[in-house]
């Protein structure tokens, strides 16, 4: 299977939808033409005509065709409009608890560190978790509709039975599935196969309902009877909708969880952590017992939730031995025949193997990234290719990143208050006191949003001893505590940094990154999907031509070094006969958030040219400094492109 970027994974997901409307569609004709059946065998009696295709094009032909599709796409469109709540509605559906941040028990804070482990290295804000308590069966999903606002469930049996390893490659899994944009379609399917199943629930609605009249009134059982009949032709269509739903789910998912496997070792560089987490579920079982929607998320899980027959044709997932064997051909006989020690070892310290296993490989790996004075990258380097991926550099920055994390400093982070003053420390950090006493005077924050100047404070020493190279880190990791305020405080907090970035006269760039991320995914209008709005440069032109000239100037120290880095930027655009004209002097942050609006409208085809033209700037030296790094995560974050992190120099 040959590998696929990040923005040709984008590209393949368009096309999974309409490949997926297609398939929805040839299912509601062949329902509509079996119901279409159904209803001319019942009524030739009454009005005979001469055959099907005849009755298809009479008044009650039409008006049963209509009405299946109106059925069909009536219960489609409520379960659509359920699910506009994104990944937190489908955890709530599926009655999973949300996984309190400050949590203290060990397994969920094991969950929480691998997440966070790689959510930093893959760039991507971490997702909410949650938890289904009730289900010991190994399992779990991701889901929303976009990576700013994806959830991650797992259940009790994954949390619990899996050592690190294991669950490091479940983890991994799942962020391949954030990372190809497959978690949109994934939410959509749900809603369309309602629509699908619709029919047969009406079915089953006739058939009782007949039942049970015929059971109180033995009188005039010709209608009663006919209910029936009509009752029980229409569940069994509705098995012939099921049939057609678990078709289209496994169409759309059997080469993505292969896919998704294959991520996980390349995210984890452990190969018998994802393989054992199934061999695991290939011992035990990953079928949902206590919610009545494991049908609907089956194509979304790690492992199949429902035990079906067929399972060669209708799986939304390949067989366990086959995926134990693409990821290695000798490790399904390698858990087989250590099955016995393995069980003895586990009953002994199951977790001092997960975790010694890990400690070598962090020993064995880079240093800390966090802090260095200096850092190179290596030259002719594209950074769009790092998009959407994971490598053993990134992986270990996340590690050792959080471990140079104070305890105190993290369990601020998970708070809503603490995440909230963690924002304005970024902003108050480095003024005089002087400075801050006006500006939280200009300020108006009630609440839990209310300005805490010793719980501020408490940031500080962190944020001098590891530098400004932790503060999007830091605010990555502060996400989930942002996104449990109220869509009110949210709003109000968005006013209250951006009245505190305008109190002093002018804003940095780290100011104007921060308040983009903030409205990016806290706010309504920002956690929006991108529509693809152009598919020429020359339709953007000016917007890049703004853009670049922001990070020229940016990545240099004279007016000539900026105007040659622009030229050098701008030269593949030309070579396309676009013209970028003249590098701006001044970029104003009014220019610059129009110019970024109109780039994610952008098609993904074209991104990954921004991407590499701001690269070229950043990277002309071959090293990258805060400021520069700034940049690029403030126009990946925009392109909803997750970018790795980089190597960041102090200098």
């Amino acid at each position: 299977m040959a590998k696929l970027g990040f923005f040709e994974r984008q590209e393949r997901a368009r096309r999974n939808t309409t490949l997926l409307i297609l398939l929805f569609t040839a299912a509601v004709v062949l329902i509509t033409l079996v119901v279409d059946l159904v209803g001319y065998l019942v009524t030739r009696d009454i009005d005979p005509s001469p055959h099907f295709g005849a009755w298809l094009t009479t008044r009650q032909g039409i008006f049963t065709s209509i009405t299946v599709i109106a059925v069909i796409g009536l219960g489609s469109l409520i379960r659509w409009i359920d699910l506009a709540g994104g990944g937190e509605r489908v955890a709530r559906m599926v009655g999973a608890r949300l996984l309190e941040p400050s949590s203290q028990d060990p397994d969920e804070r094991r969950l929480r560190n691998v997440v966070e482990e790689m959510a930093i290295a893959s760039g991507v804000p971490v997702p909410d978790l949650y938890v289904m308590d009730n289900e010991t069966a190994i399992n779990a999903f991701v889901a929303g509709y976009s990576p700013g606002e994806a959830v991650m469930v797992v259940t009790h049996g994954a949390l619990t039975e899996l050592n690190r390893d294991e669950l490091q490659g479940v983890v991994g899994h799942e962020f391949s599935h954030i990372l190809n944009t497959d978690m949109r379609i994934n939410v959509r399917l749900i809603a369309l196969l309602a629509g699908i199943l619709m029919i047969g629930q009406i079915g089953q609605f006739l058939l009782g309902s007949g039942s049970r009249s015929r059971y109180h009134h033995s009188r005039d059982n010709r209608g009663q009877g006919v209910m029936v009949a009509v009752g029980l032709a229409l569940t069994v269509v509705g098995y012939i909708g099921l049939f057609f739903g678990r078709l289209i789910q496994a169409a759309i998912s059997r080469q993505r969880e292969m896919l998704a496997d294959a991520s996980s070792v390349q995210f984890t560089r452990n190969p018998e952590g994802i393989a054992s987490a199934l061999y695991r579920i290939g011992e035990s079982s990953s079928y949902f017992q206590s919610t009545s929607h494991a049908s609907d998320m089956n194509h979304m899980c790690f492992g199949e939730t429902v035990r079906m027959r067929f399972a060669g044709w209708l799986a939304s997932h390949p067989p366990i031995d086959d995926r134990i064997r693409a990821i290695d051909p000798g490790l399904l006989a390698r858990f087989r025949n250590r099955r016995r020690d393995d069980l003895k070892h586990a009953a002994q310290a199951p977790e001092q193997t997960s975790d010694g296993s890990l400690q070598d490989r962090l020993e064995a790996g880079l240093a800390s990234l966090v802090g260095r004075r200096t850092a190179a990258v290596a030259p002719n380097t594209r950074l769009s290719d790092s998009a959407g991926a994971v490598t053993p550099a990134n992986e270990e920055y996340a590690q050792q990143l959080l471990k140079r994390l104070p305890d105190n400093f993290r369990t601020l982070l998970y708070t809503r208050t603490g995440a909230a003053q963690f924002c304005y420390s970024l902003i108050f950090h480095g003024m005089t006191d002087a400075e801050r006493d006006t500006a939280m005077q200009a300020g108006e924050a009630t609440g839990t949003l209310a300005f805490q100047p010793e719980l501020i404070e408490r940031f500080y020493p962190t944020l001098d001893a590891l530098g400004e190279s932790i503060r999007l880190p830091a605010l990555e990791l502060a996400m989930p505590a942002l996104r449990k305020l109220d869509p009110s405080e949210r709003r109000l907090l968005e006013q209250i940094l951006t009245g505190l970035v305008r109190a002093d006269g002018r804003v940095t760039l780290f100011e104007f990154a921060l308040l983009s991320f903030i409205r990016r995914h806290l706010l309504p209008e920002g956690r929006q999907a991108d529509r693809v709005r152009y598919r020429r440069f020359g339709d953007v032109a000016d917007s890049l031509g703004i853009l670049l000239s922001l990070a020229a100037r940016s990545a240099t120290h004279t007016p000539d070094e900026a105007q040659a880095c622009y030229s050098e930027a701008v030269a593949g655009f030309e070579d396309r006969t676009v013209n970028l004209g003249p590098m701006r002097e001044k970029v104003s942050s009014k220019a610059l958030v129009e110019a970024l609006n109109r780039l994610r409208g952008l098609s993904p085809m074209l991104k990954p040219a921004v991407i590499d033209a701001c690269g070229h700037c950043i990277l002309r030296d071959n090293q990258v400094v805060v400021r520069e790094y700034e940049i690029l995560r403030l126009v990946a974050d925009q392109l909803d492109c997750p970018m790795p992190p980089l190597p960041v120099s102090l200098g």
